[in-house]
């Protein structure tokens, strides 16, 4: 097995222990890590401070890391593998993941352009929110292989999940099966038609031992949906979960895991969009979704998603982003049809419910 080569571009809070989680994990060979260093948002003495701490820290981990600090010289991230965007501003992030739409796609057009003039030809893993978004932007600046962008999505999502079922029915969570899915928002959904505990499905346990298992879906549903705000409300930030999310996408720790990402796929028609969908990465294979888990009952759902993704895009698009024509007729809701130049969502109202979206898929 070859180097792991990981570029990092952000080290605030979820940058950082991105880095911290590579390491402690022994996921990373060489760690390449990017701030941005001059003008108004200089953060060359954080960089210098994180590189340094991470340094220190080498001696307690499975094996050693060459650590590199690349300044703002984007373009050195060209010889990695995988680069993870964890750029973003999350105070603006307090009310909703929204808050940071603008900042964080602004900022991506500082890296994405050198990065890819460089010649990148390795795989992004984006956690900036909001996530699908700022996955879509990636894929269109840089004109890379859509099947190179990944999104961290609802896999922390499904982990909040997890942990509010652990926690109502005193189960671990490792022998809990559960997906938050739709987008990284206020749209996600728990897919319970899918959850299971050790392979026994919530449907019979809950027939079986109501008292444990009959518990309210809606109120545990809203805890994978909500429970980053009660993290926030203290520390104004949220860091340790979704950096472990992000450094558990598959093409980062060349593992069979499962976890619910945001993918582009091709379809007869085109490049569709795909939102948060449970994913794994397969003999060099990039995220293959997974095809048995997911009733076509959740298409509502996708649909509620999908129009989220696009209103964002829409926003964003009047706010002066993106690439080449902006057409806002196209934009402006058109239920299953593709905004000028930008994927679509697969999802019910296109035919075949998820048995279309999730066709060809490793069946585990």
């Amino acid at each position: 097995m070859g180097v792991n080569r990981i570029g990092i571009i952000g080290l605030g809070h979820v940058g950082a222990h991105v880095a911290n989680s590579l390491m402690l994990q022994g996921i990373a060979d060489e760690l390449y890590l990017t701030e941005i260093c001059s003008g108004d948002e200089d953060n060359s003495a954080k960089l210098r401070s994180e590189v340094q701490d991470l340094h220190d820290s080498l001696a307690f981990c499975p094996h050693n890391v060459e650590i590199v600090s690349c300044g703002e010289d984007y373009a050195a991230l060209a010889g990695c593998d995988v680069i993870v965007n964890a750029a973003g501003k999350v105070a603006l992030a307090a009310q909703n993941r929204d808050g940071e739409l603008f900042y964080t796609t602004d900022t991506a057009k500082r890296f994405i352009e050198p990065v890819a003039k460089a010649g990148f030809d390795g795989v992004w893993v984006t956690i900036a929110n909001p996530c699908d978004v700022v996955a879509t932007e990636i894929w269109k600046l840089s004109g890379a292989d859509p099947a190179k962008v990944i999104g961290t999505g609802t896999a922390l999502d499904s982990s909040r999940l997890k942990f509010a079922l652990s926690n109502v029915t005193g189960i671990d969570q490792h022998s809990i099966c559960a997906y938050m899915l739709g987008e990284h928002g206020a749209s996600q959904f728990a897919a319970w038609s899918a959850v299971n505990f050790g392979g026994k499905p919530l449907s019979q346990l809950a027939v079986e031992q109501p008292g444990r298992f009959g518990f309210d879906h809606d109120e545990l549903e809203q805890q994978g949906r909500q429970n980053g705000y009660v993290t926030m409300a203290g520390k104004h930030c949220t860091e340790y979960a979704v950096a472990n999310a992000a450094a558990g996408v598959p093409v980062l720790g060349r593992l069979f895991q499962v976890l619910t990402v945001v993918r582009f796929e091709k379809s007869e028609d085109g490049i569709d969009y795909v939102v948060d969908v449970p994913a794994v990465d397969a003999e060099g294979d990039l995220a293959k979704t997974v095809n048995d888990m997911i009733q076509a009952k959740v298409d509502l759902h996708m649909e509620k998603a999908r129009q989220d993704w696009q209103g964002r895009l829409l926003r964003y698009r009047r706010h002066g982003g993106g690439v080449g024509r902006t057409d806002y007729g196209r934009l402006r809701g058109l239920r299953g049809q593709k905004p000028d130049g930008y994927p679509r969502l697969l999802c019910g109202d296109h035919g075949g419910g998820l048995g279309r979206l999730l066709r060809g898929a490793v069946l585990l």
